[in-house]
C-alpha cells in the first residue's frame, strides 16, 4: 500500500477523494432530504453541454460545466418553484439538450482529440493540482454558506411553507441549494464523472440517514461514507485496472445493498 501512496497522481486522486466527499456529504445529505434528486441529476447532465462549450472556446472543461450547471440550477429553481406539476418535463427536456449540445460543439471543435468518457464515467487518477485547487476553492464556499445558513437550510429543507411563514426567504434558499448541488456535481466531475454522480450524492446520505437523528450528523457520516467508497473503489481501479469512477460507484452500490439487506434482516429478527 505504501508503493501506491508514493505515486504523485495518487497522492492527487486521494485528495481529490478527499475534498469531493466533504461536498458530495454535505450537498448530498440536502438533495436526499428535499428531494431533489431527479432535479441534480438534469443539473448533471446539462453541465455536458458546458464541457463541450469549454473545448470549442478552449477554456477549463470545470470552468465550462460549472457555469452551465450554475446557469441550468438557476433555470430549475424558478420552474420548480412556479410550477411543480410540469417541472420533471421541463427538466428532461434540459438533460437532453445539454447533452446534444455537448456532443455538437465537441463535433465542432476544431483538432477535437479529447477523450469525453473521462468526463462521463470520472478520471480520478488524473486530476491535476489545478483542479484541486478547484475543488478546494468549492469546499471552502459550499462549508461556509451552509454553516452561515444552518438554520434557514433546515427549516427550509423540512418544511418550506412553514419556513416561510415564519420569516424565512425560502426561495432564495432553495435557488441557492441548487447553485450548491450544481458546484458539487462540478465537483464529483472528476471523481466519477457525470453518468455516475447521482449515486455518489444519494448512496452515502441515504446509509447516514437510517444511522443518525439530525442534519449535522447525517452530513458528517455521509462525508466520511463517500471517503471510505472513494478509497475503495479506487484502490480496486488501482489493482484490477479498472475504470475509477465505475469501481467507486461499484463499491458504492455493493454497499448499499449489503445495508439494505441488514436492515431487512434486523427487522425480520425483531418482529
Amino acid at each position: 500500500m505504501t508503493d501506491i501512496l508514493s505515486y504523485g497522481f495518487i497522492q492527487n486522486a486521494l485528495w481529490a477523494g478527499v475534498l469531493a466527499s466533504i461536498a458530495c456529504g454535505i450537498i448530498g445529505t440536502l438533495v436526499v432530504v428535499n428531494r431533489i434528486v431527479f432535479i441534480s441529476g438534469g443539473i448533471a447532465h446539462t453541465a455536458y453541454g458546458g464541457i463541450g462549450m469549454a473545448f470549442f472556446l478552449g477554456i477549463s472543461p470545470l470552468l465550462g460545466a460549472g457555469i452551465f450547471a450554475v446557469v441550468a440550477a438557476v433555470i430549475m429553481a424558478l420552474i420548480t418553484l412556479k410550477d411543480k406539476n410540469r417541472s420533471d418535463t421541463v427538466i428532461g427536456v434540459m438533460w437532453a439538450c445539454g447533452m446534444a449540445f455537448g456532443i455538437i460543439l465537441a463535433d465542432l471543435t476544431p483538432g477535437y482529440g479529447v477523450d469525453l468518457m473521462s468526463y462521463l464515467f470520472g478520471s480520478i487518477l488524473a486530476v491535476p493540482d489545478s483542479d484541486l485547487v478547484y475543488m478546494g476553492v468549492l469546499d471552502i464556499f459550499i462549508i461556509g454558506y451552509v454553516l452561515f445558513y444552518f438554520r434557514q437550510i433546515h427549516a427550509v429543507s423540512f418544511d418550506m411553507e412553514y419556513a416561510t411563514s415564519m420569516g424565512v426567504r425560502s426561495g432564495l434558499i432553495y435557488t441557492v441549494l441548487l447553485v450548491m448541488s450544481a458546484l458539487a456535481v462540478v465537483l464529483l466531475i472528476r471523481v466519477v464523472g457525470l453518468i455516475l454522480v447521482i449515486a455518489m450524492l444519494t448512496i452515502p446520505p441515504y446509509i447516514a440517514e437510517k444511522k443518525v437523528c439530525s442534519l449535522k450528523g447525517m452530513m458528517i457520516l455521509s462525508s466520511i461514507l463517500s471517503l471510505v467508497f472513494t478509497i475503495a473503489g479506487l484502490y480496486c481501479a488501482y489493482v484490477f485496472n479498472l475504470t475509477s469512477g465505475a469501481s467507486i460507484i461499484a463499491v458504492s452500490s455493493v454497499c448499499f445493498f449489503v445495508f439494505i439487506l441488514y436492515e431487512k434482516l434486523k427487522e425480520k429478527l425483531r418482529s
